[in-house]
């Protein structure tokens, strides 16, 4: 028997951050095309049901483009039951507006509520802030079934009763739990429950941005002799990449043109990139991070960069120079300017100062 635990897909969401709008749009419909991909790999694979464990929209107005594709993909495979709890963004927007459930899809409410499918015994919960520790300590499974639990929350060892925005790992322990399906966090983590089972974030299908860096997909179980074999397969369309480069005692453009783009090495032409450089450039080297942005945006569906190097220099060697430049340093040094303010004036002080000095 094979399941598939995902999350977090975000349907309908605005897709704006760092896109033109033409991208957006463009990249709202691949997330739907994602998930539809899912669906049709779910059947190929002999899929027999799907853990959709919150956040499947991103706010609770939902456009009927994005509602239509879900019901159609949720109708169109009636062999595969699909289990939706809903996340902090979901917010009812879905079901409320339907009238009849599709015959294939099972949901959850805020009390426990369990589903048998073939050997596998499927619990889940909605989770939100006025959700006690006590629902948690309520939770009661066979110990004789494979049991999988869905939960939309942070995990952590004690949780976050104050501001109930976590669950307890530590309550959950010691209930019989094979699988724990979690949503909420948008990087794939497993880790050990306890002796009987494991604790997983299947992440994203689809990052949204350059804090949802890496691999992106769905994990898939399979049960096999009363024990549940996890394995994650990546499955996003386009990657968002982070790509530090230290550009360190490189003088000419070209020199870090090339730098960039060996660390660029690998990287899928219609993955988004943001290129970060960093390291101690001397204050007369060239670097022009707009030059590099035209040069290379072409070549990606996506390239932002930016600039997080220091100086290689020290400013109280100019202290005491008597120069226009030595003047200039101490006016800076002697400012109310923070220390990242001070050293961005110097920098492209310094650099108008040799400029016209070479004029």
């Amino acid at each position: 028997m094979k399941l598939i635990h995902c999350a977090d897909l975000h349907l309908d969401a605005r897709m704006e951050s760092g896109l033109s709008k033409e991208k957006a749009i463009e990249r709202r419909l691949e997330l739907l095309r994602t998930f539809t991909r899912m669906v049709e790999q779910a059947e190929k694979d002999s899929v027999e049901a799907i853990l959709l464990c919150g956040d499947l929209f991103d706010a609770r107005t939902i456009s009927s483009r994005a509602r239509n594709c879900v019901l159609d993909a949720i109708s169109l495979h009636p062999q595969i039951i699909f289990y939706y709890l809903q996340g902090n963004h979901d917010q009812n927007g879905f079901l409320n507006e339907l009238s009849n459930l599709p015959e294939n899809l099972r949901v959850f409410g805020s009390d426990w509520t369990s589903y048998e499918q073939g050997e596998v015994t499927i619990t889940g919960a909605e989770f939100s802030e006025k959700t006690s520790e006590d629902l948690l300590e309520q939770l009661t499974l066979r110990e004789d079934k494979i049991n999988i639990v869905m939960l939309h929350a942070m995990a952590t060892e004690y949780g976050s009763q104050e501001t109930g925005e976590g669950i307890s790992l530590r309550v959950l322990r010691g209930k019989h739990i094979t699988y724990l399906a979690l949503g909420h966090i948008h990087g794939f983590r497993m880790e050990r429950l306890d002796e009987e089972g494991v604790w997983c974030y299947c992440g994203c299908l689809e990052g949204r941005g350059f804090d949802e860096c890496g691999e992106k997909g769905y994990v898939e179980l399979t049960v096999d002799s009363g024990k549940i074999i996890p394995r994650f397969v990546p499955f996003a369309q386009r990657l968002f990449h982070k790509v530090l480069v230290d550009i360190t005692g490189l003088w000419t453009q070209e020199e870090i043109q090339r730098s960039v783009c060996e660390a660029l090495t690998g990287i899928s032409k219609q993955d988004m990139v943001k290129v970060v450089l960093t390291g101690r450039v001397d204050i007369e080297a060239e670097k022009d991070i707009n030059w590099i942005q035209k040069w290379l945006e072409e070549d990606y569906y996506l390239l932002r960069i930016k600039d997080e190097t220091t100086l290689a220099f020290s400013p109280e060697d100019y202290q005491y120079d008597v120069s226009l430049k030595g003047e200039f340093v101490r006016l800076v040094l002697a400012s109310e300017l923070s220390e990242n303010e001070k050293e961005e004036v110097l920098r492209k002080g310094l650099c108008a100062v040799m400029l016209a000095g070479k004029g």
